[in-house]
């Protein structure tokens, strides 16, 4: 099996069954997993901030960072593997609110808005989710099987 890591900020897509995608401290930031069973075809975004605006260069450069540039880029990635939308089952973790006890920036709460909001817009529906909390939480993808795993810190790990 071939694990493929997800950093902060980046994207990974995959229609190999050998695979598994995997991510690492979801804080504040939004992990997005997509699988297409029909297709067999999956990916996970981690993206650390919400709107491209804020820095247009860096999102140029790498779209993956922000929710509004980095979730299009997801999908779009998927389809050019052969994943269709109305297949897509769609888990989303993190979220959190970390090193923001008093939530001046509420990072985590911003960056979950803008996917509900890209999402009430394209009509995509969210199968299941873990966020808020104040919890680290890693996440992966078996794209032979679509099984997906989440690890939160404090609550081990499972099927979700």
């Amino acid at each position: 099996m071939g694990r493929i890591v997800v950093g902060v900020g980046d994207l990974a897509v995959s229609n190999k069954a050998e695979d598994e995608i995997i991510t690492y401290s979801l804080g504040s930031c939004i992990g997005v997993v997509v699988y297409d069973p029909v297709a067999r075809v999956g990916g996970i975004l981690h993206y650390m901030l919400p709107e491209s605006s804020i820095d247009p260069e860096k999102a140029k450069n790498n779209p993956a960072m922000f929710g509004d540039t980095g979730i299009p880029l997801l999908f779009k990635s998927c389809y050019s593997l052969g994943a269709k939308k109305q297949n897509m089952i769609v888990k989303v973790a993190g979220g959190g609110n970390i090193l923001d006890e008093n939530g001046v920036f509420n990072i985590g709460k911003r960056n979950y808005m803008i996917l509900k909001k890209l999402f009430w817009r394209n009509n995509v529906r969210i199968t299941a989710e873990h966020v808020g909390g104040s919890v680290n939480r890693t996440v992966r993808l078996d794209i032979a099987t679509g099984r997906c795993i989440l690890k939160v810190s404090g609550e081990g790990e499972f099927e979700f």
